[in-house]
């Protein structure tokens, strides 16, 4: 379960609720997954829990998209600066060297940007991890499993402020996105439910459709 009633349409409110309004997102195609700034052994380790928690969705990880390439791209740094020395990423991130002091101002050590198609749909997103501090202490599933939950919906800036969406199953080590969280997106990614949605009456059928899933999965 979670702290938010994933079952209520408040709950879903609360993962996807802003200020200026109710937002929803889902990919509108397969993600291709790509990483930078790691080694072999570590991509291995990465790569595969990414498609791991992609598998929630109910779908499957692929090569390369048709249009982009690679569409969920992944940039690892131990400092900001690094970021700014990879080339063309200011032509995938607008307004980059912005996005970098203002990291730096933070101190903060994750960042993602959402790129959108015609329909509101995500088709793009990079993910920017700075491997210093609590974050370089993370198990590296926990760490890809979260950020790649993170990654596969619009969700609120607080939608995880009180709880991580991913737990650690005790008798085994293995790291699961927490039932009321996937139930979440497995409703997402239901070829009934929009893509995209603005009205606050998508939360409806969203907890609704959340709700008949949990039961399946707890």
């Amino acid at each position: 379960m979670t702290a938010v009633d994933v079952t209520l349409a408040d709950g879903i409110n609360r993962l996807f609720g802003t200020e200026e309004g109710y937002r929803f997102a889902r990919w509108g195609r397969p993600i291709a997954p790509v990483v930078f700034g790691t080694d072999d052994e570590s991509l291995t380790h990465i790569k595969a829990a990414i498609t791991q928690t992609v598998d929630v969705t109910g779908q499957k990880t692929v090569e390369t998209d048709p249009e982009l390439g690679s569409n969920f791209m992944w940039f690892f740094c131990s400092e900001w600066d690094e970021v700014a020395g990879v080339p063309d990423l200011d032509k995938l991130i607008p307004g980059l060297h912005s996005v970098l002091d203002s990291l730096k101002a933070r101190d903060a050590n994750q960042y993602r940007y959402f790129a959108f198609d015609a329909e509101g749909a995500i088709k793009f997103c990079a993910v920017l991890v700075r491997l210093k501090g609590h974050i370089a202490e993370l198990p590296v599933q926990v760490l890809i499993a979260g950020e790649t939950v993170k990654s596969l919906l619009l969700w609120s800036p607080q939608a995880f402020a009180e709880e991580s969406p991913i737990a650690i199953v005790k008798e085994n080590g293995i790291c699961v996105v927490k039932p009321g969280f996937a139930a979440v997106i497995r409703a997402a990614y239901d070829p009934v439910v929009p893509a995209s949605a603005s009205d606050p009456s998508h939360a409806l059928r969203l907890s609704a459709r959340a709700g008949l899933l949990l039961k399946e999965l707890t």
